[in-house]
């Protein structure tokens, strides 16, 4: 069908004149709706009538609420009765994040203290999925451990405290802060992940966790709390039969534990997350842990991913990967030697992801071959403030194939030598890799 429309200006004014075909054979259109009712526009237009925001199903209404803020549900639920009655659904309040802040300092935007208490006094038995997300300020981190001491009729199952900058939760009193969490550990008869990085935990609370949860914990994320002992994380892999994920500081890692993931009463273990942070610089001395400890968590829990962050100077690494470690995922934060990466090369056969941040200005040619023929699993990696000849980094990529799924490199990271120019590095590249691959470049702002 074809609409012609004639358009001319006449003084100043734009006067549009319509086919008369076009016309009548709208009126015809029109008259044949007007004569069938049922047909399907009819259908469309009599339903679209019906509908509106508040004759929507309940299932719809629920499904909405959930993305929106607390401030805003509520206001939501004002609208009209059936949006208030879906406001006290049970399932609406099974998941929820409190966001505490200092107005005047802090760009989060706080949870208003009377919704809180009203969630606290209307749905705490209904509360499952709790996140406490604070700024730096200790008055924000001491208002969510004042919230957590009042959930005692709640049943957690997952539970996360998150610090957006340090040091937040580590100036809370200490007693403060485990009379909180333990009133959750001992009301809470199914927590099974718990997320508290960052904060003044100790042995004694652990106890009362393993005491209270230990059949259905699975995830324990703890990094950087300097009142747990090796003999209280121990205590953990002892007790929770179910443990699937564990995620702690260096310091706490022991040959005694890693024996202990290792029995046979244990479920097996599927991430183990290791953060090996200088917490005085130059001066830490780290252990090192045995071969042997290493190849009996292996032998136990062949899948399992073990993913190490690297956040030390060069003199540090001497204790690191002198003998066959079984990580799987590497991340350096800092700069990394030549050797250090020489070792890795091989001694780490299982190295399925690996990233260096920096390395300074000695081409890692012979690092990366190795690496590509020693790993076999590599199929990620990601270089920053590095030096690699395009000889070697075709070769490296030609050697690893299309299993390298991720390959983030800086292309100030390559050197152009007598083979290979920037120019034609790509087309190399991306014919060994069967895509088509450009290096990252360098945002300018």
């Amino acid at each position: 069908m074809c609409i012609v429309f004639f358009c001319r200006m006449k003084r100043g004014r734009l006067t549009v004149t319509i086919d008369s075909q076009v016309v009548q054979m709208q009126q015809r259109t029109k008259k044949q709706k007007m004569d069938k009712p049922s047909s399907v526009m009819g259908q469309f237009q009599m339903q679209y009538g019906m509908l509106d925001w508040g004759n929507l199903p309940h299932h719809v209404v629920l499904h909405i609420f959930q993305y929106l803020p607390l401030v805003d549900r509520a206001r939501a639920s004002s609208v009209c009765r059936r949006w208030n009655e879906v406001f006290h659904i049970p399932e609406l309040w099974r998941k929820f994040e409190f966001e505490l802040n200092q107005p005047a300092t802090s760009y989060l935007k706080s949870t208003h203290p009377d919704l809180i208490q009203q969630i606290i006094k209307k749905h705490a038995n209904h509360l499952q999925y709790v996140s406490f997300k604070v700024d730096s300020c200790t008055e924000s981190a001491e208002a969510a451990c004042d919230i957590l001491s009042q959930l005692v009729n709640c049943s957690i199952k997952t539970l996360g405290l998150i610090s957006t900058a340090k040091p937040s939760f580590m100036n809370v009193s200490k007693s403060h802060f485990v009379s909180a969490l333990t009133v959750v550990f001992i009301n809470s008869k199914s927590l099974s992940s718990i997320k508290i990085d960052d904060t003044p935990v100790d042995d004694p609370s652990l106890k009362v966790l393993v005491a209270n949860n230990s059949d259905t914990l699975k995830l324990l994320k703890m990094s950087s709390c300097p009142h747990v002992s090796p003999a209280g994380i121990l205590c953990v892999a002892d007790q929770c039969h179910g443990l699937r994920e564990l995620a702690l500081n260096y310091h706490l890692l022991s040959d005694e534990l890693l024996l202990a993931l290792s029995t046979e009463k244990h479920v097996r273990l599927e991430h183990l997350r290791i953060d090996v942070v200088s917490e005085n610089p130059g001066q830490t001395q780290f252990h090192t842990i045995k071969k042997q400890s290493w190849d009996a968590l292996i032998k136990h829990s062949p899948k399992v991913n073990i993913v190490m962050y690297f956040f030390l100077y060069e003199e540090e690494f001497d204790a690191f990967f002198r003998e066959e470690t079984p990580v799987t995922h590497l991340y350096f934060g800092r700069a990394v030697s030549k050797a250090m990466l020489g070792r890795i090369g091989m001694n780490c056969p299982r190295l399925v992801e690996l990233v260096v941040c920096a390395n300074g200005l000695q081409p890692l040619d012979d690092e990366l071959i190795r690496i590509a023929d020693r790993c076999k699993n590599l199929t990620a990696i990601g270089l920053g403030e590095c030096e690699v000849t395009c000889s070697a980094f075709v070769e490296f990529v030609k050697m690893c194939g299309r299993r390298l799924t991720q390959l983030s490199i800086m292309e100030e990271v390559l050197i152009p030598d007598n083979k290979y120019n920037l120019e034609q590095i790509h087309y190399e590249v991306s014919k060994h890799l069967g895509r088509v691959w450009f290096p990252d470049m360098m945002p300018t702002w």
